[in-house]
């Protein structure tokens, strides 16, 4: 198994991501990230990435690890209140993966986000990247809405006071 997933990883183009997320879709992304970071204060990032980088693949990374690592790499976790959240698509496993700074967890279950990724992956399967994608970014606004609205006193943030930490434009791998 581990040398057909890395077959499977180092043939597919790196165009791959590009044309199941086109320009549109990610123009739309970055407006749903923006629009539903008003109702939160959460800061929220989406990465998509085609193929995995040969040593993960050595290494049998699973796409929970690499977006643990994606994670870290862009520095979603340095948030002044812990509350990052990063989306991760990983497009030749056919995995997305959830991955919530510790403040979010505390109050956020991973088998809440685990439900939105399986629709995403659903939806991806029908080749529904765009719908599938904003679909997951406004379910991940609604637990941020209603676990840390943007309201004021709420985690000791008022709206206007609320700094948008992370850039909203997504990114491709």
């Amino acid at each position: 198994m581990k040398l057909t997933r890395m077959f499977r990883h180092l043939l597919a183009p790196h165009w791959l991501a590009r044309r199941a997320f086109t320009a549109v879709t990610m123009r739309a992304i970055e407006a749903a990230v923006a629009t539903a970071e008003q109702r939160h204060v959460g800061e929220l990032r989406f990465v998509v990435e085609a193929g995995l980088p040969i040593n993960d693949l050595w290494h049998d990374i699973s796409a929970r690890e690499r977006a643990v690592d994606v994670f870290s790499r862009l520095r979603v976790w340095d948030t002044q209140h812990n509350n990052g959240v990063l989306i991760y698509v990983q497009l030749i496993d056919r995995r997305v993966e959830i991955v919530a700074d510790r403040g979010i967890n505390a109050k956020v279950d991973q088998s809440s986000w685990d439900v939105i990724c399986r629709a995403m992956e659903h939806a991806f399967r029908a080749g529904a990247y765009s719908r599938g994608s904003l679909e997951a970014v406004e379910s991940v606004g609604k637990l941020l809405a209603m676990n840390f609205p943007a309201l004021p006193g709420s985690d000791g943030l008022s709206a206007s006071a609320h700094v948008n930490e992370l850039p909203d434009r997504p990114v491709l791998l």
